[in-house]
């Protein structure tokens, strides 16, 4: 049902809102171009030719617009100074121009079709997603059970253990894909949803006659940290502009939000906690125009809390039972760091000794008092390209290039800082 093809509107009765926002939308797209071909504002406002022509007629009939010439045989139009007087009217009210936006209803029936909790997800599809990272087979099949469930979970454990890099790769176990409308339409209110830093699309030349307002896309990953405010969680209205742009959780509709570093944001966790009680419970959520319009919309994305803080200091047992899956992420055995470093070694061209690999293991245990985290290969072999490239250098896998690095990169055992 996912990649199911919209099928484009042949007319503004099918679009889903009052054709004067279509009529506005326009003008002010005509009046901020100057001149323009029906073929290129069809385009613009994604909808169809037919629909633009009649857009087209009407603004005319009122004098809003006019033809103002040929151009290898094409109508360009323009606005008349009726019209560009209305339109500068039009932008103090709302300066949204762009895809003309779809209906509430139909954007909540279009992620209950796509919801991540339909989705047929197996072993394979799991072990695709993580073939990149060193992982207890245990967990693997933790994360399909969560996903599985379409629901939430918690990545809790130590730091640098790789919770972080697991919730980035849970997306990988999708291979379908959505559709995400460009805007939507609430009581003549326009809610910006699209997003290209965190939305990913692709091309579908199969759907020749597919609705333009929506964007084909990979399942949504967002992912946000301690920058994470409690006012993300509502309708971002810019009173420069006088449009909204859809809170975060909205545009991870049909995909994962990883809330990375849970507990380090700038509230309280419980706040959290009681603005999602009925999104976890119930699957919906709630949002409020400025003039105190509340309307409901799915929520429909599986929730990742990633967090090196005991669970239990962070949520009461009421909510702790709303995330229905708890995965704990603990420190690497020797031979997964030993993997870990090879895949690295072979990533950046370093020559692998398994030898001198168990020599840093001794080293961390013995001389820096470390535990054997994920996150120390990486940082290790980045410590001796950078001190190979500074010596003007090839990077060598030694017993010196592996102290110095660790003594480049750690504290000194028991040391405290004092400023």
């Amino acid at each position: 049902m996912a990649t199911e093809t919209i099928q484009m509107p042949h007319s503004i009765q099918d679009l889903g809102f009052r054709r004067n926002l279509l009529d506005d939308l326009a003008l002010k797209t005509l009046y901020m171009h100057g001149e323009m071909t029906l073929s290129e504002l069809s385009a613009s406002l994604k909808v169809s030719r037919k629909i633009i022509e009649e857009v087209f007629q009407q603004l005319r009939k009122e004098e809003l617009c006019e033809v103002k010439g040929l151009v290898e045989g094409i109508h360009l139009i323009t606005t008349t100074s009726e019209g560009r007087s209305r339109a500068v009217q039009l932008f103090s009210q709302s300066q949204y121009v762009g895809a003309a936006p779809v209906s509430l209803s139909d954007y909540n029936e279009r992620v209950r079709a796509q919801s991540v909790r339909d989705i047929d997800l197996h072993e394979a599809d799991l072990e695709r997603a993580f073939e990149h990272i060193v992982i207890d087979r245990s967990i693997v099949t933790q994360l399909g059970t969560a996903l599985v469930s379409g629901t939430s979970v918690f990545l809790y454990g130590p730091t640098g253990t790789g919770k972080t890099t697991l919730a980035q790769a849970i997306p990988n176990a999708y291979q379908d894909r959505v559709w995400i409308p460009w805007a939507l339409e609430i009581d003549g209110q326009i809610i910006t949803l699209f997003d290209l830093i965190l939305h990913q699309p692709v091309d579908n030349p199969t759907v020749a006659d597919a609705d333009p307002r929506w964007v084909l896309c990979k399942r949504p990953r967002v992912i946000v940290g301690g920058e994470l405010t409690i006012e993300m969680l509502d309708l971002q209205y810019n009173p420069a502009t006088n449009f909204y742009s859809a809170p975060v959780h909205m545009k991870a509709n049909n995909g994962v939000m990883i809330i990375d570093d849970f507990g380090r944001q700038r509230f309280r966790p419980a706040e959290l906690f009681n603005r999602w009680t009925v999104p976890l419970d119930r699957r919906v959520d709630y949002l409020t125009l400025a003039g105190g319009r509340k309307f409901e919309i799915p929520f429909d994305a599986f929730v990742v809390f990633a967090t090196n803080l005991d669970p239990s200091t962070l949520a009461d047992e009421a909510f702790l039972r709303r995330i229905h899956n708890k995965v704990k992420v603990d420190y690497v055995s020797p031979e997964q760091f030993q993997e870990i470093f090879r895949r690295l070694c072979e990533q950046y061209g370093l020559p692998y000794e398994r030898a001198m690999v168990d020599t840093l293991i001794a080293m961390l245990g013995n001389e820096w008092n470390q535990p054997l985290r994920a996150c120390y290969p990486l940082d290790v072999v980045n410590q001796i390209r950078w001190s190979a490239q500074y010596a003007g250098k090839e990077p060598v896998l030694n017993r010196e290039t592996l102290a110095q690095a660790c003594h480049n990169y750690f504290l000194a055992p028991g040391q405290k800082a004092h400023w």
